[in-house]
């Protein structure tokens, strides 16, 4: 009798939410892929970094979709993650969207990331997360630097680097000075570990 009744609530309960069916949640239910096409492995945007770099990858990634506008389409949300993929479930695409609006419409979106202008002050700002290792902290750094107008000479960018260090590296990374990105990334990743080993002291 229990059982009967408990599932009874479940029909109930299922009928207050959203339909689960194929026609209902996939965003193009009569589009069926060419034969043998294989799904490429995107390289997948997340809603920072330029998102006209995004479209020319993608673009590459499906040369042999052949320009179809339905496959353009269709495969577009498997190149997106995080705010990005919440903002293209929230586009309706079975509404009157032809493809040349969906990528207008996602450049503007995250066009704030190439409109943001960051300078030398912005990149002394960018600071290490505990979270993250030296190496990762600082090959995201150099990503950021590459995007400042006009480029920091290479002599200059480590100067710049040390500059958005907390005090214990900053202290003891200052032999990096006149040398290559990637030799204060070895230097730092040497200041890292003798944190950790205590045998630099904080």
């Amino acid at each position: 009798m229990r059982s009967k009744e408990q599932s009874l609530k479940n029909i109930q309960g299922l009928s207050c939410q959203k339909s689960v069916s194929y026609a209902d949640l996939c965003m193009f239910p009569h589009m069926n892929l060419p034969i043998g096409l294989k799904t490429p492995k995107f390289k997948k945007y997340d809603g920072h970094g330029d998102p006209i770099a995004h479209l020319k990858r993608y673009y590459n990634q499906l040369r042999g979709a052949g320009g179809k506008e339905e496959l353009l389409m269709a495969y577009f949300g498997e190149s997106l993650v995080a705010i990005a993929s919440e903002w293209y479930k929230d586009q309706g695409m079975s509404h009157s969207h032809i493809w040349d609006d969906l990528a207008r419409d996602f450049v503007r979106q995250f066009q704030y990331n190439i409109d943001i202008h960051l300078d030398r002050y912005s990149l002394s700002n960018l600071k290490k997360k505990s979270s993250k290792s030296f190496r990762e902290y600082a090959v995201k750094w150099r990503e950021q630097a590459a995007r400042v107008n006009p480029p920091i000479e290479e002599t200059k960018m480590v100067s710049v680097f040390l500059q958005a260090q907390e005090a214990d590296y900053f202290q003891n990374m200052m032999s990096a000075m006149g040398n290559p990105f990637a030799g204060a990334i070895k230097i730092g990743e040497m200041v890292e570990n003798g944190l950790k080993t205590g045998r630099i002291l904080s």
